[in-house]
């Protein structure tokens, strides 16, 4: 397996090589050889790390078709797509736009102003400008604004042996052909059939006889992640999307689900890392400090507030210098502790266990966990800190803030994204920062409360 990734690697740069070479020596037939020779996959990401001047021979050596294929491959940062349209001719762009399948040429066009996309729609072919107008007219992350119009359907009074020949003759410019939709008269989702009771089915069986009468579907309105979250539970590769009439709109296809799982995996993660968009790969450092300081200004607000309430025990440190030693301790644990009950609520929420019942589970369980841990930790540190400085109080004090505030800390963890997610607010906003300061705060309140309170045990 490892000599089979280096052979492959080895011959990728060849062909890289061979690419350039012919670009600088303006060698047309050579480039095309090579170029569509590769999968569209590679084309692409050579497309990418080409300089400009290497681009411009690329649009003069392909067709908008050609290019068509390379953009549907293409996996770069949004602000990158305005850039390289306009080192091509309008024309060229419109042409090569027209010949996409519509769900990514709408992908393109959401990254271009309003204006720029009226120019685009106004000289591209009629038919593929009017797919794209209605898909754009859809509100960005739901289904509609992901699913593609380019898919098969018949209706069920037809033959197998029409139905066929329908298939046949719009396959070439449908997105998958799996799964055939059928619909009535007016236009209404009625069943679905795979390509293979087509293929070992009578020519003359009708196709309402061997149709799935039971079609899952999508509205056009929900959410990409919901559509997503249905697919990876059914395990389709396609699913059609439908109107509040049950008349077929669409299909989404499971490679646009991929885009969408990876973009939502990444959009939660910036969020518990307390980033704006961690997939965003900014030149700028003040494009990728600005991103970062509005999360980083709040916690230093909260962390002052934490400093405050450190200030406001200043008698009971006073009295008891040593109480200082271990507040990182505990606050770091309370952090750590919170930061995992909420990436395990986090985690529930976007694979849609979010029940009622389940969500009493999960608190249920993480309180369980809270005090299991907390004893054990709270245990371990009251001796290490008897036999460390041969003070049991103070051991025994240290141990049961820890106890108290890994309790609080996980069940915060595991509340905060629950709550958000009730009131509709994303469950990633909870970041891992914003809990642990919470939780910082959480500790010293606890710890500092219980010093002050027992202090007489203390001096």
């Amino acid at each position: 397996m490892l000599q089979q990734e280096v052979n492959e690697k080895e011959q990728q740069q060849l062909e890289n090589e061979q690419l350039l070479t012919a670009l600088e020596n303006e060698n047309i037939d050579q480039f095309r050889t090579v170029f569509l020779d590769i999968h569209p996959y590679e084309r692409a990401k050579f497309y990418a790390k080409l300089p400009k001047d290497a681009r411009m021979h690329v649009y003069l050596f392909l067709s908008p078709s050609e290019m068509a294929e390379v953009f549907e491959n293409l996996e770069i940062d949004e602000n990158e797509y305005e850039e390289l349209l306009s080192e091509m001719d309008p024309t060229f762009v419109a042409d090569m736009l027209s010949q996409m399948y519509a769900d990514d040429a709408v992908d393109v066009l959401n990254e271009l102003d309003k204006e720029q996309v009226a120019s685009y729609l106004t000289i591209m072919d009629d038919e593929a400008a009017g797919e794209i107008k209605q898909l754009l007219h859809y509100e960005e992350y739901t289904a509609g604004s992901i699913m593609t119009t380019e898919f098969i359907a018949i209706h069920a009074n037809q033959t197998v042996k029409s139905a066929m020949y329908i298939l046949k003759k719009e396959a070439p410019r449908a997105e998958t052909i799996y799964y055939i939709y059928v619909i009535d008269e007016e236009k209404h989702l009625v069943g679905v059939i795979s390509i293979r009771d087509l293929l070992v089915t009578d020519d003359d069986t009708m196709i309402s006889e061997i149709m799935n009468d039971r079609v899952v579907s999508v509205s056009v309105s929900e959410d990409q992640e919901e559509v997503a979250r249905r697919m990876k539970d059914y395990n389709f590769l396609a699913v059609p999307v439908i109107d509040f009439q049950n008349h077929l709109l669409g299909i989404i296809t499971v490679d646009d689900i991929i885009d969408v799982m990876d973009e939502e995996a990444s959009d939660d993660y910036s969020k518990l890392a307390g980033i704006s968009d961690v997939d965003s790969a900014d030149k700028n450092i003040f494009t990728s400090a600005k991103k970062r300081l509005p999360w980083l200004i709040i916690l230093s607000f909260l962390g002052m507030l934490t400093a405050s309430l450190i200030g406001r025990f200043e008698a009971t440190l006073d009295q008891v210098a040593i109480l200082a030693v271990f507040i990182p301790l505990i606050a770091g644990m309370a952090g750590n502790t919170g930061t995992q009950a909420l990436a395990v609520a986090v985690r529930r929420i976007a694979i849609g266990e979010d029940e009622e019942e389940n969500k009493w589970l999960l608190i249920m369980r993480e309180a369980g966990t809270g005090v299991i841990t907390g004893a054990v930790c709270g245990t371990v540190i009251m001796f290490v800190v008897y036999f460390w400085l041969g003070d049991f109080f103070l051991g025994l004090l240290v141990g049961f803030s820890i106890l108290i505030t890994l309790i609080v800390a996980t069940l915060a963890g595991a509340l905060v994204p629950l709550l958000m997610h009730r009131l509709k607010v994303d469950p990633a906003v909870a970041s891992g920062p914003f809990i642990t300061t919470i939780n910082d705060i959480i500790s010293i309140l606890i710890y500092f409360g219980l010093a002050t309170f027992f202090m007489g045990y203390l001096v």
